[in-house]
């Protein structure tokens, strides 16, 4: 259900998702992926500050592989999860709830 919101979303803003895993294992669930060259990177988990730690973790070793002299570093990082609130960790990757996906 995530994923489908998340391609709902994208596609409203001429974007795409994709799932990403490398040849050492490294894998998110979804980048979104816009026409213009943004992106961002998600985690998808569910609450307890283990798993989101751990998406995060995964999240920020990512974002320190990125070539930035081939693309542009991700405009977001977010763990998608079932938290009553939205916050942003002081790594900067932002916590926010599925339920700030609904109209």
């Amino acid at each position: 259900m995530c994923i489908r919101d998340l391609r709902v979303y994208a596609e409203s803003i001429d974007g795409k998702v994709y799932h990403y895993r490398d040849k050492n294992g490294l894998e998110v669930d979804a980048i979104i992926h816009l026409r213009n060259g943004n992106w961002g990177v998600i985690e998808i988990k569910l609450y307890s500050e283990e798993n989101i730690q751990e998406g995060a973790k995964n999240l920020l070793k990512l974002a320190s592989i990125i070539d930035e002299s081939k693309m542009k570093k991700p405009s977001f990082l977010m763990v998608l999860t079932a938290t009553e609130t939205a916050y942003v960790r002081e790594d900067g990757v932002y916590v926010v709830p599925i339920t700030c996906f609904k109209n």
